[in-house]
């Protein structure tokens, strides 16, 4: 799957669950670990788990199985790796802590 689909099956995924401010970032030319980078805001922690889980299930059932999970036990932050694809469900305060968003929007640095 290519990550342009694999982005938008994320997407779907997520707006089945009903995510909330779904943001896709372009991670080309900023960083080499993923094309991709998908923040969204869940309402509670049963929110957060249901939401990488349907991702998980999605992904796998479309033939990219995960690479991993971070968060498991973690009631406001969970973090699913598929690869090209790199999706952070946060709680809106950590969201708003972290600004992970800000931060990957940035331009990429131009090489001196």
């Amino acid at each position: 799957m290519t990550p342009e689909a694999l982005k938008k099956l994320v997407n779907n995924s997520l707006e089945d669950m009903k995510a909330v401010d779904i943001q896709i970032i372009d991670l080309k030319g900023k960083a080499d670990f993923a094309d991709f980078m998908v923040i969204a805001s869940g309402t509670s922690d049963r929110h957060l788990h249901a939401m990488a889980d349907k991702i998980i299930q999605d992904s796998k059932d479309n033939g990219v199985p995960p690479i991993g999970m971070e968060g498991e036990d973690s009631r406001d932050w969970v973090l699913v790796d598929l690869g090209d694809i790199i999706v952070h469900l946060m709680r809106p305060e950590i969201r708003q802590l972290y600004a992970l968003d800000k931060l990957w929007s940035l331009p990429a640095k131009r090489p001196s």
